[in-house]
């Protein structure tokens, strides 16, 4: 029998592991990143380091366009701009139940150019939407009730729905929002300059510090240690529990077998010490039977007079039966004893 539990807690410790590993080298690179306190200086720093590229660094300020985008619920004004509308439905099931299901309409995005300015200089940032820590805030949601006419709606509900409304969520990046990036630094042609996504390295746009973003993934990888450290000792106790499980009832098996065979054995060598080796019973429909031995097959002393329900098969005493939860012979439970006469 295969520890499937046992196998799943060590495989969920290893990914776990893999994990913590992945957060603790992210924080040491975060650590080893240039950081630059004001933007005025980037350009400086990339002019006096240009042969040690990528150069990646760690800069603060505050979001700006020089075209941004209105949001049209909210009324704000972004750099990057969401807008998804969701239909909420009620769907007559198989089973004549209701239930709510729904089915996304609109999927909209819209970025301009933008930059992080600190007060000193500006630098623009590309590629934010792949980077680590990027989240867009909810600026409006708005719920639209259904107004469909009574004919659609009759149609709708023929083909098993009710038309609930449609969901319309906007989220946006705003300009003057507090950014931190982490990326590597580049001079454009024409002398701007521009944090990317580095071909190797750590890449980051978050509203937390760089101090805020170390703590961050050092906590998750400790946590993730602890978590991975957990499973796999439950996993090795469920499959060592198993496996001893598995070698006790292997031992037992082959003892009871060589109990049933010795107790068989036992009981031939009586009746041809006895002379009676060669006797045989005449059953009621004349058939002739050699006698078996009766021996209960646990005590090894009683006749053997239960039969157990399930299997049927009858090899222990009523005393012994009721110490048993399995058939000895063929390990089925035992789900009722019946005791028999012999006549």
């Amino acid at each position: 029998m295969i520890p499937w539990g046992g196998l799943s807690c060590c495989m969920s410790a290893a990914a776990l592991y893999l994990l913590g590993r992945s957060s603790g080298r992210d924080a040491e690179a975060l650590k080893s990143v240039i950081r630059v306190n004001q933007l005025q200086e980037l350009a400086q720093l990339l002019d006096t380091a240009c042969k040690v590229l990528p150069l990646v660094v760690a800069v603060s300020g505050r979001v700006g366009s020089d075209t941004p985008i209105t949001c049209e619920h909210s009324g704000l004004r972004g750099v990057i701009v969401e807008e998804t509308a969701e239909q909420y439905f009620l769907k007559h099931s198989e089973g004549g139940a209701w239930t709510q299901d729904s089915a996304l309409m609109l999927s909209m995005s819209k970025e301009v150019p933008w930059y992080l300015d600190d007060g000193t200089s500006r630098v623009h940032v590309v590629g934010a939407r792949g980077a680590s820590g990027f989240a867009l805030a909810v600026a409006s949601e708005i719920f639209e009730e259904s107004g469909r006419s009574l004919v659609r709606g009759t149609l709708d509900y023929l083909q098993g729905l009710k038309m609930l409304g449609v969901k319309r969520i906007e989220r946006v990046l705003p300009t003057g929002t507090s950014l931190t990036v982490v990326g590597e630094a580049v001079k454009d042609d024409i002398g701007n300059v521009r944090i990317q996504k580095p071909h190797k390295g750590p890449f980051y746009v978050s509203p937390k510090t760089i101090d805020q973003l170390i703590a961050n993934l050092g906590k998750w990888a400790r946590l993730y240690k602890y978590a991975s450290m957990g499973l796999s000792v439950c996993g090795f106790y469920l499959i060592t529990k198993s496996a001893i499980q598995y070698i006790l009832e292997r031992r037992r098996r082959n003892e009871m077998q060589r109990r049933v065979t010795a107790a068989a054995a036992a009981k031939k060598l009586r009746l041809e010490s006895e002379g009676v080796d060669e006797q045989l019973e005449t059953g009621s429909d004349g058939s002739r039977k050699e006698q078996l031995p009766s021996l209960c097959v646990v005590c090894l002393e009683e006749e053997y007079n239960a039969v157990f329900v399930g299997c049927g098969h009858m090899c222990c005493c009523t005393t012994c039966s009721t110490h048993l939860t399995h058939c000895p012979l063929c390990r089925r439970r035992i789900e009722k004893v019946v005791k028999t006469f012999r006549h």
